[in-house]
């Protein structure tokens, strides 16, 4: 049975999806000298069940991809392993074979949270956590760093678009105020006021940071 792989005898299995959004990495070990390298990552709580990112083409040893990935595993595993973790592989792209550049984990106990208490909308409202966590190469020494996002529930709830780092396809412009609605608008700041806002400024989170280790 392959490493991660959980099963309960004479049960079917309950898949569950959660949803990762993988940011960029930083000081990666460069593997290849004669190029710049081109590099991906690849998510996964069960080996063999592994979605990836698109291949960054100009970051170098500092790769942004900014990409949603599904990753889907034995909703049971969390129950039944507490070591159950989410790993992330980073790998060079290469004509002939790709080349692992780090790895990091994270258990799914730190990062996802079960509706206690009556926290569902707590946890709606505010679907980010910043997620940092050391690289290591396949020696084991510490190299790089890999930053996620991660909703509490393993879904966001708000549209991916909204986020500060998306453009939006269409500028949308307020229709033009005049008289006493012109006025109230001034003194209130402008159009919309705070209601709504995003807890996220210039592509950063504004809550806290949850920080794991490969180790």
């Amino acid at each position: 049975m392959a490493p991660g792989t959980y099963h309960h005898r004479n049960e079917p299995v309950r898949d569950r999806t959660i949803e990762v959004r993988v940011i960029s990495a930083q000081d990666l070990e460069d593997v290849k000298h004669l190029s710049r390298m081109r590099t991906y990552a690849v998510v996964y709580v069960e080996a063999g069940r592994t979605a990836r990112t698109h291949v960054d083409e100009t970051g170098g040893t500092n790769p942004v991809w900014n990409e949603t990935v599904s990753v889907t595993f034995d909703a049971r595993l969390p129950e039944t392993d507490v070591l159950t973790a989410l790993n992330v592989d980073i790998y060079a792209h290469g004509h002939i074979h790709d080349k692992l550049v780090g790895s990091a984990r994270v258990l799914l106990c730190d990062v996802l949270k079960k509706d206690e208490g009556g926290e569902k909308g707590k946890l709606e409202a505010d679907p980010i956590q910043c997620v940092t966590l050391q690289l290591r190469r396949p020696s084991g020494r510490a190299q790089g760093l890999i930053n996620l996002w991660i909703p509490p529930t393993g879904k966001f709830f708000v549209p991916r678009d909204s986020f500060s780092f998306c453009e939006p396809e269409t500028p949308v412009t307020a229709p033009p105020e005049s008289g006493a609605a012109a006025e109230e608008s001034a003194k209130s700041g402008g159009v919309g006021g705070e209601a709504g806002e995003l807890r996220m400024v210039d592509g950063e989170c504004d809550g806290g940071t949850v920080t794991g280790t490969s180790g």
